[in-house]
């Protein structure tokens, strides 16, 4: 038997507690749909552990970016199934980027999973997940160009959108309740699987660009920004859970609200969610250096509680390599920018990744990237080596360089981005800084981060000469007294200092 987005699963005796673990790989977005999954398990009577081997179900929720987390996913998927070998754990089932992308054709490269659900199956996951553990054979999800489900022209989405599964963009529903409803707006469908003070908050889903290098928008879809009353009321919500600190993620941070007809909207929503009462510091991720406008920079710079950093994607300094990924910038409108940026809030943070070897690459546009790496002065840096990837416009590209070839650029764009970024984070000795502990140590310190410096990738921050009440969660002071590689040192400031 199958069952279809548009089939209501078997019903089941709404009793029968079962366990579930979600296994979540990816950047933050996925974070945020994973939690939205979780929430609506744990409506449908589902009950959520943290350790696979105690699960009777195990959601592996992958991602699709490139061929390092391709793999990650599948091996997770693999080691998942390994329990199923006689203990508590009876189904392994994909869900995620690399599910939604591959469909079928992974179910039949994967027999070890026993379901691989696309993006479509989210509103009766717990449906889902009945059906397969009553033994049901669910047919594997059929991929398709989500770009194609909403109109081309973003001024025309308006409904079209709502009735279109986007995860992470539903937090409204009356049959799904949540233990602490915000006092105004809509409830939150989402249940929080990491207790730390800072938590992912969806702007938006999707991508309108068309860069030729990466196939996300063909299975994220078109670019959809949440309502700003949405994601105020989630932010309410989170904040309700403890979250001191929100991170604004999405494919496009830069184009919110386009399709709601107000491409300054981000500028009015950041001085909206830095009030929200319990939030103490408010982060837009993933900016796209060619839409970053004035107003935004201002915005980010100026308003009280938004951290100063800029997550801005490069990806390249050549404009002869940009073109070719169909993308707008040189090193001139590169470094205005931070110029632009900097003369606003000399400490902002500045992170930006880059793909090395794309095809057509020439020693000399290679000079030119790692001349602008040394004029940038970024705090964080992620290099990647370009690779093909099934169904973009690059790998049908002329002009492509070998493995090794691009294996040795790559390790020497590295090599230099760590030795820059160490003396960025050199330079910021004797600053003054604002941490968000998220870890505290037995002896008077903790590890959290400053402004500049994003969750995950842009390093962390030791503070030393806590006060003996300092908690998780709390925002404090401190100046920077030494540094390694892109990690700090800082002591708690006192009125002295």
């Amino acid at each position: 038997m199958t069952t279809s987005p548009d089939t209501a699963a078997p019903a089941a005796d709404p009793g029968a507690a079962t366990t579930v673990a979600m296994l979540t790989l990816g950047c933050a977005r996925n974070e945020v749909d994973s939690e939205e999954l979780a929430g609506r398990l744990e409506a449908g009577g589902f009950r959520l552990v943290e350790d696979p081997a105690d699960a009777e179900t195990v959601l592996v929720n992958t991602c699709g970016f490139v061929e390092a987390a391709k793999k990650d996913s599948v091996d997770t998927l693999l080691e998942a199934s390994d329990l199923k070998g006689g203990g508590t754990t009876k189904a392994v089932v994909a869900v995620g980027c690399l599910a939604e992308r591959y469909g079928k054709d992974l179910a039949e490269s994967l027999p070890e999973a026993d379901a691989v659900l696309g993006f479509d199956d989210y509103p009766d996951i717990a449906g889902r997940l009945r059906s397969i553990l009553a033994g049901e054979q669910l047919h594997p999800h059929t991929p398709k160009d989500r770009r194609m489900l909403l109109p081309i022209s973003p001024a025309d989405r308006g409904a079209t959108a709502e009735t279109i599964v986007v995860p992470g963009h539903t937090i409204a529903e009356p049959d799904l309740p949540s233990e602490a409803p915000p006092a105004t707006g809509p409830r939150a469908v989402r249940r929080r699987l990491d207790g730390g003070p800072m938590a992912p908050l969806k702007l938006a889903s999707g991508c309108d660009r068309r860069c030729t290098f990466c196939a996300i928008p063909s299975f994220r879809g078109s670019f959809v920004s949440r309502r700003p009353s949405d994601v105020v009321g989630e932010a309410r919500w989170l904040a309700e859970q403890g979250v001191k600190e929100l991170f604004l993620v999405s494919e496009n941070s830069t184009s919110y609200g386009k399709d709601l007809g107000d491409l300054g909207l981000l500028e009015t929503l950041l001085p909206e969610l830095a009030a929200v009462d319990g939030v103490e510091r408010v982060r837009v991720s993933y900016l796209q250096p060619a839409e970053t406008r004035p107003g935004l920079v201002r915005a980010i710079t100026g308003t009280p509680g938004v951290a100063a950093y800029f997550d801005l994607s490069f990806q390249h300094a050549s404009n002869a390599v940009l073109r070719r990924m169909r993308r707008f910038g040189d090193p001139e409108s590169f470094l205005a920018l931070l110029e632009q940026v900097r003369s606003q809030a000399p400490l902002a943070g500045v992170r930006s990744n880059f793909i090395v070897g794309f095809p057509g690459e020439t020693e000399a546009d290679l000079q030119i990237l790692t001349d602008f790496l040394e004029a940038a002065r970024l705090d964080a840096v992620g290099v990647f080596p370009y690779s093909d990837e099934d169904g973009t416009e690059a790998a049908g590209y002329d002009g492509k360089l070998d493995e090794d070839e691009i294996r040795a650029r790559t390790e020497h764009v590295v090599n230099l981005v760590e030795e820059l970024t160490a003396q960025r984070a050199e330079e910021r000795i004797g600053d003054r800084v604002d941490v968000l502990l998220e870890q505290l140590g037995t002896d008077g310190t903790a590890e959290g981060r400053a402004a500049h410096q994003g969750p995950e990738v842009d390093g962390s921050t030791t503070v030393t000469d806590l006060p003996a009440d300092a908690r998780v969660g709390d925002l404090v002071t401190a100046v920077v007294t030494g540094s390694d590689g892109v990690d700090l040192v800082a002591g708690a400031a006192t009125d002295e200092r």
